[in-house]
């Protein structure tokens, strides 16, 4: 986060024909398995405009031996990007047992002004109010790491490629550290640059700036590619298996009298350092996973988290109050204060950020974290025998991860099925003759400097059940504009019984658009939902009443028809088809309550869709009975009241008598009471500690149960039904060591 005004980011060559190109190829780099259990060679697509890991090779991923091995890495704007954006999720990492490294690209000296409320303003001292900033962050980690905010850190000059250096902190405690790396290049630099040219500009410069008291002497030089360089340089050389980064891709945003431009550059919703540092971070990871696979011939085995930066101050805030407030304490030490006594003569933090004033900062960017991906980091299918198969991304690629028998609970290695460079978040579906589609949101050209910037949503499918897949194919972007088509969201499927597979995306302009494949594998081209409706009740009629968050839900109701459901503005908005196999339309508004976050539905018994979801910075979930016949529609909505945690959520429902085997030590009757009251319903999401958690039953005696050994996932878990095969829940993630895990709970009352 950073306070300084913005300016336009420099304007970006058009790409439409590179766009055109690709998509017309329909095919994107990647193999195709020769079997479920072996990749092998297939038709080759164009060649990739980007440093990524080769899209023809599906190496195998380096090994790693537990979640000892985890270690989280962050590429960062400013100090505090990763207190106000990032938290409290890097906060849970640690907690876990990882340790982290921080890197922080610019020095954030912004006007020189350490400007603490209520006193006289100070001299103009960049240098200083960078140490400032940089002491700050020292304390907040020292807090998270549970030690005294005072904590003596090793501070040292680490060398960087091409002659560059940077300052790197280190603090350690219980086999645990903390690094901080700062390459402090100066907000505006010598020769005019800022950030954007840096990214957009060939030839562009920019140098960096000397704190106060650093063990750095001298001033380095950064070019696109230096930086880019460095970046990559630190992958490689602390190997993360989690790497965070902002948003390379903002929201457009309107700004007028309604929404205040405040620190967004124009037109959208982020910092102009936010948006190019991300995109330096993303494409510093596709040439390091690049680099080093050649290299090793093994890939670096990372999965990646992207948060949304000033998005915070545009949307409904997610966080209850206790998240928050634990959020608001690292802030805190890092705001630190005039008066505090640190050891550090520049000074003892941000001091415009001490105390509570991030919480009474009307523009609210500490009261929510939001993901650029959203939905569960595993998409999980069902094989023909039963064995589960979870497909995810690690080093931006593709992988398949097959469980060793069913109902073992046990994985196999992972198999690189290529396909990147891929966005974390997929839809996997299976289709009526049994075939698995997975589908990706790919950077089909991240060049910079004035070169190509596109985004493309992918499909990798079989040929046949249980057999080979064919080559990935190239789905193209509902947006014609390559600058439009960077803010299309993450891709959602769901396969009908006539045969169809039906995909949905965000668009630029917040809503909605389709493409339908037929039974016969032929796709329709893309189709907005233009029409969304009125806003809901209560809500005032405006030009942005019928944009929806990103993080769609797709599901089917008991005739087999689709539905739609995504976070709107004034209400839960809603598409579905009117008859088997009519095109999905906007349904009347819902009039129910604002939701914080994606939603979730399942379908009960009675026939009708439970939508649940956390309404704005609420700790317990609520389910909304949707359509099912007269007596449904008549359902109270039912709080979860004991499901208190943070985020979106995933549910199912289960027969009946899974909730009938219940923990010896619940109350009789309140344990009846839970299963009178929706007791099939179950609920996934994550604890206020950032723990799975899950629920059997919305009663008044239902409880969630914790996940074992504390465990925390990477995003979203993904919650799988129980089948035929599988009479039980069961849950996986994926951990911030890179690994998938597998939880099958015991369904009780009360944990």
């Amino acid at each position: 986060m950073n306070s300084t005004t913005a300016r336009p980011l420099p304007g970006r060559r058009q790409v439409v024909a590179a766009l055109a190109a690709l998509t017309a190829a329909g095919v994107v780099g990647g193999r195709a398995g020769a079997s479920t259990a072996s990749p092998s060679a297939a038709a080759e697509g164009p060649a990739d405009p980007v440093r990524s890991v080769d899209p023809h090779a599906a190496e195998p991923f380096t090994s790693v031996t537990g979640d000892k091995d985890a270690l989280l890495l962050q590429v960062l704007a400013h100090p505090d990007d990763d207190l106000y954006f990032m938290n409290p999720d890097a906060r849970h990492v640690l907690d876990g047992g990882a340790s982290v490294v921080s890197v922080y690209v610019t020095a954030g000296e912004a006007r020189g002004l350490n400007f603490a409320p209520g006193r006289p303003l100070p001299a103009v001292d960049k240098p200083g109010y960078t140490a400032s900033r940089q002491q700050g962050l020292r304390q907040a980690y020292a807090e998270m790491l549970g030690l005294h905010r005072f904590a003596r850190w090793q501070r040292s000059v680490l060398k960087l490629p091409g002659g560059i250096t940077a300052e790197t902190n280190v603090l350690a405690q219980g086999g645990r550290s903390a690094r901080l790396v700062f390459f402090n290049i100066a907000t505006l630099s010598a020769a005019g640059h800022r950030t954007p040219d840096l990214w957009d500009t060939p030839g562009a410069t920019m140098e960096s700036l000397l704190p106060t008291g650093s063990p750095l002497r001298r001033i380095s030089t950064y070019r696109h590619q230096s930086l880019v360089d460095a970046l990559a340089h630190l992958m490689d050389r602390y190997r993360p298996t989690l790497i965070h980064t902002l948003d390379p891709d903002p929201d457009f945003q309107v700004h007028d009298a309604t929404h205040r431009r405040d620190n967004d550059q124009p037109g959208c919703s982020d910092h102009r350092d936010h948006t190019p540092i991300a995109l330096f971070a993303w494409k510093a990871m596709f040439q390091w996973a690049s680099d080093a696979t050649r290299r090793d011939g093994r890939a670096p085995r990372f999965t990646t988290t992207a948060f949304r930066g000033y998005y915070n101050q545009r949307w409904p805030h997610n966080l209850p109050a206790d998240v928050l407030g634990d959020k608001a304490r690292f802030l805190a030490a890092y705001g630190g204060g005039p008066d505090w006594e640190c050891g550090n003569a520049a000074g003892c933090g941000d001091y415009s950020q001490g105390g509570t004033r991030p919480l009474r900062n009307r523009k609210g960017w500490i009261r929510s974290t939001h993901y650029r991906y959203p939905g569960a980091r595993l998409a999980p299918v069902t094989e023909a025998d039963g064995r589960l198969v979870a497909f995810g991304v690690l080093g931006t690629q593709l992988v398949r991860w097959q469980e060793t028998a069913a109902g073992s609970g046990r994985w196999a290695a992972p198999d690189n099925l290529s396909g990147g460079p891929l966005a974390p978040a997929l839809s996997a579906v299976v289709d009526r003759a049994g075939r698995q589609l997975v589908f990706a949101l790919r950077f089909a050209a991240l060049e910079g400097q004035g070169g190509a910037n596109v985004r493309e949503l992918v499909v990798l499918e079989q040929q046949h059940r249980g057999g080979a897949f064919r080559a990935w194919k190239s789905l193209g972007n509902p947006e014609g504009d390559p600058d439009r088509g960077r803010r299309v969201g993450c891709p959602a499927a769901v396969a009908t019984p006539d045969g169809g597979v039906h995909l949905f995306a965000r668009t630029a302009d917040k809503s909605i658009a389709t493409r339908v494949r037929d039974p016969h594998g032929r796709w329709s081209p893309w189709r907005r939902i233009t029409e969304v409706g009125a806003p809901g009740a209560g809500t005032a009629a405006s030009a942005d009443a019928g944009e929806i968050q990103d993080g769609l839900t797709v599901t089917l109701d008991a005739k087999g028809r689709v539905h739609v459901f995504a976070a709107g503005r004034g209400t839960l908005r809603h598409w579905a088809q009117s008859r088997t196999g009519g095109p999905v339309t906007a349904q009347p508004p819902t009039g129910l309550p604002i939701p914080g976050e994606q939603p979730a539905a399942a379908l009960d018994p009675s026939g009708a869709l439970l939508v649940t979801y956390r309404t704005p910075a609420a700790p317990d979930p609520i389910a909304y009975s949707i359509g099912g016949g007269a007596a449904a529609s008549k359902r109270a909505p039912t709080p979860l009241r004991a499901f208190d945690g943070y985020g979106p959520l995933a549910t199912s429902y289960a027969p009946t008598s899974a909730d009938t085997r219940t923990d010896p030590h619940t109350d009789a009757d309140a344990d009846a009471d839970s299963r009178a009251n929706t007791p099939g319903l179950l609920a996934l999401g994550r604890g206020r500690d950032g723990e799975a958690i899950l629920q059997y039953g919305t009663g008044a005696g239902a409880r969630p149960t914790r996940s074992p050994h504390r465990l925390r996932p990477v995003g979203l878990p993904a919650l799988v039904p129980p089948g035929p095969r599988a009479p039980a829940a069961r849950v996986i993630g994926i951990s911030p060591a890179a690994t998938p895990w597998l939880w099958q709970p015991r369904p009780t009352g009360r944990a």
